[in-house]
């Protein structure tokens, strides 16, 4: 069924005309490919999150009063199809040569681009001209920018190949298809996911004017001295109190991902403008209520939390303060992942681990010691288990705080990896846009 469902999605996407897309966009679910593995930053829950310490200027730098503007769409506009297409070939597709203006930064070809492959704003567009191919079965993901056929080949401005099973990232300061050096269909809206009522993943936006820097995962930036500009990389967040049920269904979808996975900013541009994909299942009407909600209704997040090593996307859990039963647990070895912060003294653990005892047999208590007919029921064997884990549970508490007499080894609680960049040094290695 698989295969039959990938040779459908490659005949619908190879029936349209040269540089535009069908009338559905290919299925990425029918390709058998993730859009990177599951842990990827990319689909991080961002709604816990500390907001940056900076959002404000940064805010105010983009342009609170711009409303969000959904940079794709159905049908045309000046000849070209509205939003960044992408299509899947087959792990057989021939290789063909590309010529890049920005090698240095480039992965090399040949790539697996067919001569009809679709680009964004049509086949003489004059724009960013990008080209996005999934190959299947192999699971790459190959971009370039300001793409132009060329003889056998292409030629672009820029080009990288994506893994998407892996949460490697490209050396730092380089840049990809995109300036912030980071994969441009891990943002885009895709029809699919919106049909499904759930998008999983962040969205691609790009502002006006941004910094000559960039925050973990973007790799690369092309702005402009000014620490209260945006960096490539910035993750923002709608706000919870942004009511969002009047908006029409395909709306309001996008509006939750906003709220859950935030917006990435990924390259200059509008301000405020989404990234997505070409579809004329799209409803333009719907995706013209976005504008009602502006870049006030947003704030910027901290996204350091997240990191676990500089040089790889995989995200670590959302982290925030626990009491309680919960925090409890969290500190008993050998279950949960343990705190970044230092560990709560003696006394506090011993006081939580009675909460946990307590939790766990009430509700047997509160049912009394026998079942539904009188006789000895699951409340008794819950109470019988629960006071067992209490004796194991105060042991290892003992065992807890005799260990936390001795001195922690360095970097216990230390995050790997070199300290965030510094948002008001321009780097080296910025290039075009």
């Amino acid at each position: 069924m698989r295969l039959l469902a990938v040779v459908a999605a490659l005949t619908l996407a190879a029936g349209a005309p040269a540089g535009v897309p069908a009338l559905a966009a290919p299925s990425l679910a029918a390709s058998g490919c993730p859009l990177f593995p599951a842990g990827n930053v990319w689909h991080a829950e961002v709604s816990r999150l500390p907001v940056h310490p900076r959002s404000g200027a940064y805010l105010a730098a983009i342009g609170p009063g711009a409303g969000i503007r959904a940079d794709f769409g159905s049908r045309t506009w000046e000849g070209g199809p509205i939003g960044i297409p992408y299509t899947v070939v087959p792990a057989a597709q021939p290789k063909v040569p590309v010529r890049f203006a920005y090698a240095g930064e480039s992965d090399p070809g040949p790539y697996p681009i067919p001569p009809d492959a679709p680009v964004e704003g049509g086949p003489d567009a004059d724009g960013d001209r990008h080209v996005l191919v999934v190959q299947a079965g192999t699971c790459r993901l190959y971009e370039l920018f300001d793409a132009h056929r060329e003889g056998g080949g292409w030629r672009a401005g820029s080009g990288a190949v994506w893994d998407l099973r892996s949460n490697r990232l490209r050396p730092d300061g380089w840049t990809s298809a995109d300036a912030a050096g980071l994969p441009i269909l891990a943002g885009l809206v895709r029809y699919e996911e919106v049909a499904k009522g759930r998008i999983d993943h962040a969205i691609r936006v790009t502002v006006d004017r941004s910094q000559a820097a960039h925050l973990w995962p973007a790799r690369h930036h092309a702005g402009q001295a000014g620490g209260s500009l945006p960096p490539m990389g910035l993750r923002l967040r709608l706000r919870p109190g942004v009511d969002i049920d009047g908006f029409p269904y395909q709306a309001r979808v996008i509006l939750q991902a906003m709220r859950t996975h935030g917006l990435v900013v990924a390259d200059n541009g509008s301000s405020g403008f989404i990234g997505g994909v070409p579809d004329e299942r799209w409803d333009n009407d719907a995706l013209r209520q976005l504008r009602r909600v502006t870049l006030a209704d947003f704030e910027a997040v901290d996204t350091a939390p997240l990191r676990i090593s500089p040089g790889s996307a995989a995200a670590g859990p959302t982290r925030r303060a626990r009491t309680g039963a919960g925090a409890a647990a969290a500190l008993l070895p050998g279950v949960g992942r343990r705190s970044l912060t230092a560990e709560p003294s003696a006394p506090g653990d011993l006081r939580g681990l009675g909460d946990l005892t307590a939790a766990t047999t009430a509700p047997a208590a509160a049912r009394g010691p026998g079942g539904p007919d009188g006789a000895a029921g699951p409340g008794l064997l819950l109470q019988l288990l629960g006071g067992l884990l209490g004796v194991v549970a105060a042991a290892l508490a003992m065992r807890h705080v005799a260990r936390s007499r001795r001195p922690a080894p360095a970097g216990r609680h230390g995050r790997s990896g070199p300290a965030p960049p510094d948002r008001d040094r321009d780097p080296a290695g910025s290039r075009r846009r």
